[in-house]
């Protein structure tokens, strides 16, 4: 088996990967099973452009250095190539490249599609060849505009969501997952999941993001095709698909991308911008463009290869600034005096125009902490062009306040007020992400002060907040039935809980809120307008009482929304009124069946001609104790609504 000169890079691909702009690589790098002159075998190719020397290692040839060399193309690129005639889908192999400093090294292939399951490291020849079986998914993802429908996120780690329970230590498979997952997702009413990282990663504690292998589905699970399968199994019962996706940083392992060809090739070669103090790996270097190149063509590689719906990108403020958690000695700077990383910022840019200029319906969502301004706004208005952004203000506001014993609530009335001066400023996700229940922080219920039912009342309460609050909703697993333990990641979710009154009424709350917020288009048709959100009263505070309006397109679609954040029972609370009219009930978080005390108001609550917060119409109700009640204007006989 000798190597035969052959390349499937035409001029034109390797002018657009010199300078930024090709974002399909994985067709032309990595290993591809082709046919060359009536031979079967595999293409290889690998951007080394500082090395000596590239070969080919394997199980097909013994591991050896000398027998495989691949040919350098005769251009700038630094592409290696080469055809191995013989050598078929699932024979393992590595690089072997000498260096620009004349250190040998091996090394994985960046654009392998598959991986040997870790501790092993070599890369295996694969294919992403798929009869995919959800076209009505796609064509109608295709026609709607996702920033106007309800988007509610079930965020899980694949690895410990669900276990075997006849062996509680080993993961499931792709195959097993999509069989529990589907219709839990389904039943549960959410209208997304986000899956955190899928592709390759050696260090399993990192929880996917120290990755790899960044072109393929994490082996730990199963191959291609069977994460393919999990997302068409999702697809085909109407719930899309979110992937993590990490292009801040990778892991400096031996196999990996660092110093890839004896030189900072993948990183930047200043270690003040080139590696992350927190994480201890390193940075990509965003001004070179073919490391551009490889990061577009990977984000397009799982929106294309794989039908994902959205992508959630990582870390974006570490990306943004040199002195993400640095001091200012130890921060670089940009060529103008600033902390900005320019090369990042045109990254973002180039990235979020390609993908939604490639993909109609999908969406591209920041983890994004810092003031940088525009993250959601369009490139072509000055923005980074993401579809959506994590609220992380008013999360961290939000938790700060439910933490408070609610004696003490009425001293930080305004921590909750707060984000309505801002809410509208970029378009928000609200996110009660993995983040939050690790590293000591505690469990979502075991945030929340008081005995066990006004744990679970705080909670559920915190919840219909974020389901009424302006913005899309993500939620983390386990979070909604309190599981007691933080996340632990070796371990299943603790399902047992179920079994005990005030989990399942966590659970059944949390399901109601999700066909609550779907089926009410108030709550969702203006979650990035201020024309969906209206204080009634914002001051309360004596009482820890907040009530607002939620719009939505039309008039009598109106909602208002009760929050009592005391175990004090309200009763022949006068509320005023949005307009003059009767109202019901519709949701409260106090009902029985959710573990509740089961204060409702039954019946049709009819308005008084009584002024009442600036309102010259008003009702009296009961509000509950640590409770959300929710209430819808009650259609005219004979009206439509």
């Amino acid at each position: 088996m000798k190597v035969m000169t052959h390349s499937l890079f035409s001029d034109f691909d390797i002018s657009l990967f010199v300078t930024g702009k090709h974002f399909r690589l994985y067709e032309k790098f990595g290993s591809h099973i082709i046919t060359v002159n009536g031979e079967a075998g595999t293409y290889f190719s690998v951007w080394a452009p500082n090395a000596q020397s590239v070969s080919v290692i394997g199980d097909f040839n013994q591991w050896d250095r000398a027998s495989h060399q691949l040919y350098r193309r005769l251009d700038s690129s630094g592409i290696w190539e080469g055809f191995i005639p013989g050598v078929h889908k699932g024979q393992i192999y590595k690089y072997a490249i000498k260096g620009y400093d004349g250190v040998e090294r091996e090394k994985g292939d960046p654009f392998a599609r598959r991986w040997e399951r870790p501790p092993r490291t070599a890369s295996m020849v694969w294919d992403t060849a798929y009869a995919w079986k959800d076209k009505t998914w796609m064509n109608r993802r295709a026609r709607v505009d996702a920033l106007k429908q309800p988007m509610t996120v079930y965020e899980l780690h694949l690895g410990s969501w669900r276990r075997d329970p006849s062996d509680p230590k080993r993961i499931l498979t792709y195959k097993e997952i999509a069989e529990a997952l589907v219709p839990y997702v389904l039943d549960m009413g959410f209208t997304h999941v986000e899956l955190m990282p899928v592709m390759e990663y050696p260090y399993y504690p990192s929880w996917g993001y120290q990755i790899t292998g960044y072109f393929a589905a994490s082996s730990r699970h199963g191959t291609a095709q069977e994460l393919m399968y999990l997302i068409e199994q999702l697809h085909k019962h109407n719930i899309g698909v979110i992937l993590d996706w990490v292009p801040s940083h990778f892991p400096g392992d031996a196999h990996g991308l660092y110093e890839f060809d004896g030189t900072h090739l993948y990183e930047h070669a200043d270690m003040r911008k080139g590696f992350h103090p927190d994480w201890k790996s390193y940075i990509f270097n965003y001004d070179r463009n073919e490391v551009r190149s490889f990061l577009i063509s990977n984000a397009m590689y799982w929106l294309d290869q794989f039908h994902v719906d959205g992508l959630r990108v990582d870390a974006v403020a570490s990306m943004l600034y040199f002195d993400f958690s640095r001091t200012a000695a130890e921060a670089a700077t940009n060529e103008y005096g600033g902390s900005e990383n320019l090369g990042a910022i045109q990254f973002l840019k180039d990235l979020n125009e390609s993908v939604y200029g490639s993909f109609p319906g999908v969406q591209t969502i920041a983890e994004e902490s810092s003031t940088y301004p525009g993250v959601t706004n369009p490139v072509y208005a000055g923005g980074l062009g993401f579809g959506m952004k994590w609220m992380m203000g008013w999360m961290n506001d939000t938790l700060r306040y439910f933490k408070l014993d609610p004696i003490a609530r009425k001293h930080h009335h305004h921590q909750l007020t707060f984000s309505a001066t801002y809410a509208f400023s970029e378009n928000f996700m609200l996110p009660f992400s993995h983040d939050e229940v690790v590293h000591g922080k505690s469990s979502m219920i075991y945030k929340m002060p008081g005995d066990e039912w006004q744990k679970h009342a705080n909670l559920r309460a915190l919840y219909a907040y974020m389901f009424t609050h302006p913005g899309t909703k993500l939620l983390f697993m386990g979070n909604e039935f309190a599981q007691t333990h933080e996340w632990d990641f070796k371990n299943s979710l603790d399902w047992h809980l179920l079994q005990y009154p005030s989990h399942l009424g966590m659970q059944r709350a949390v399901r109601a809120m999700n066909n609550l917020y779907r089926s009410e288009p108030a709550l969702y048709e203006h979650s990035f307008s201020y024309e969906g959100f209206e204080w009634i009263n914002a001051d309360d505070a004596d009482h820890s009482i907040y009530i607002y309006v939620r719009k939505g397109l039309k008039g009598k679609d109106t909602l208002i929304v009760i929050l009592n954040l005391t175990p004090v029972y309200r009763e022949n609370y006068r509320v005023g009124l949005p307009v003059k009219a009767k109202w019901q009930e519709i949701f409260n978080t106090d009902a029985e069946e959710f573990y509740g005390s089961g204060k409702r108001n039954t019946g049709v609550l009819s308005p008084e001609a009584e002024e009442c917060h600036g309102r010259p119409s008003s009702m009296v109700l009961n509000v509950p104790p640590l409770a959300a009640v929710v209430l819808k204007q009650v259609p005219v006989r004979g009206k439509k609504s």
